[in-house]
């Protein structure tokens, strides 16, 4: 039994950071008890490094030019000497109660990461629901390596992952202007991902997506009523309209990659 003290040691977080000084505070809060963390950023206009800096004693930066989310992490790991890695975005904000659960965590052998569920929130509100699968935020350096996917990235891990009881708050506070510029440039990506993946390796969700038309209003319906975030109040409404405006936008862009000459 290594106990939780060792374990910690055994920890590198890994934060990816653009312009991230409205939430990268809260996040590194929340990381108190981590002895080594790495900044990767990708040369900030803002304040983030400074924050980050005064925020937690441990943080370590580097910086690269972004080119994906799966280089950038992969140069991430690198860099990155522990055992482990904990993998979180900016906006990631750890619940209490997975912190508790890291911190007495003693990974048998044949485990070779973790998975967390998610709680998406509205101005720090936690929604009663989540579109968002579970994600492997915790794994074995040495068996993990990241690839695209769409707009995204996936971690692959080299052998069993097993799921978090705790889970993470995704609590991005940066402004509505920001947002609409990254769905711009997520529909892009996003667009091509889906006209060159066979339709049998897409998800039925994406195959829906390929339809152009349908999307946006079976989102809308799916998550205002068959989610139940009608009875999150002007936040559920809120969140519901950012996703429906988001695949509008998504549609827009396949259907004039479709017309184009």
């Amino acid at each position: 039994m290594r106990g939780p003290e060792l374990m910690r040691d055994e920890i590198t977080v890994l934060i990816l950071t653009f312009n991230e000084a409205p939430n990268i505070v809260r996040t590194l809060r929340r990381l108190s008890w981590a002895r080594s963390i790495l900044l990767l950023d990708s040369f900030s206009s803002d304040d983030t490094i400074a924050l980050a800096q005064r925020a937690h004693p441990t943080v370590l930066v580097a910086q690269r030019r972004f080119d994906s989310f799966a280089q950038q992490c992969n140069f991430g790991l690198a860099l990155i000497t522990t055992g482990w890695v904990l993998s979180l975005d900016a906006d990631y904000v750890l619940t209490p109660e997975l912190v508790d659960e890291i911190s007495t965590l003693d990974p048998p052998e044949d485990i070779a990461g973790y998975s967390a569920q998610f709680r998406y929130c509205i101005f720090g509100r936690p929604l009663r629901s989540t579109i968002y699968p579970p994600r492997t935020v915790l794994y074995r350096r040495k068996l993990a390596t990241y690839h695209d996917e769409g707009h995204g990235h996936r971690v692959t891990v080299s052998g069993k992952v097993t799921e978090l009881s705790g889970k993470i708050d995704h609590d991005d506070r940066k402004p509505l202007s920001h947002w609409l510029q990254s769905q711009k440039q997520y529909a892009i990506i996003e667009a091509r991902h889906l006209r060159t993946t066979p339709a049998a390796q897409l998800s039925f969700q994406d195959r829906l997506r390929r339809k152009i038309f349908l999307a946006a209003p079976a989102m809308f319906l799916y998550l205002l009523v068959g989610r139940g975030f009608i009875l999150d109040g002007w936040r559920g409404w809120y969140y519901v309209c950012q996703r429906t405006f988001a695949e509008m936008l998504l549609s827009r862009r396949l259907l004039t990659e479709r017309e184009r000459p």
